[in-house]
């Protein structure tokens, strides 16, 4: 069997040119639809609104009953995991705060579907009015246009 080297077929420029500038390099983010993005940012501050309130039967309506919730430490949940989950922190850790990396989000459309949101944030404890011990992390919120609205079907929670 015959191998095959990537080199022979790239000039040793062109090699040094994608490795060193174009792989390196990031577009500023501009949101294909700014419209789009502000419907998600909405959303988003909606729901997070209610977890942060704890009022869980406001935030089970912001997901599908098909969610599938992807957690790097604690594996992958169903809707009824991630709303129990939701409301165990609500009950033991009520001074938990999410807190959203605004100028880190990015909404993306998907044809026929919804929208792809990812970005960080952070949760923190609220301690006598103030945020402290805060962690960052990463998401991505697959978001479906549904006919009773935009709801969360996969979420992947990672970094931790």
């Amino acid at each position: 069997m015959k191998r095959i080297t990537l080199m022979k077929f790239f000039p040793i420029a062109l090699c040094c040119f994608l490795s060193s500038t174009a792989i390196s390099q990031t577009k500023p983010y501009i949101p294909v639809s700014k419209e789009l993005y502000n419907t998600i940012m909405e959303k988003d501050s909606i729901l997070f609104s209610a977890a942060n309130k704890g009022d869980i039967d406001h935030l089970k309506t912001f997901f599908t009953k098909d969610l599938e919730f992807f957690h790097d430490i604690g594996g992958l949940a169903g809707y009824e995991e991630t709303v129990d989950n939701f409301r165990r922190v609500a009950k033991n850790y009520a001074y938990t705060r999410r807190i959203l990396v605004a100028e880190s989000v990015e909404v993306y459309p998907i044809k026929d579907y919804g929208a792809i949101q990812s970005g960080l944030h952070q949760f923190c404890r609220l301690e006598n009015g103030n945020m402290t011990n805060c962690g960052t992390f990463k998401f991505v919120h697959i978001w479906k246009n549904t006919n009773e609205g935009w709801k969360i079907s996969r979420v992947v929670s990672y970094g931790h």
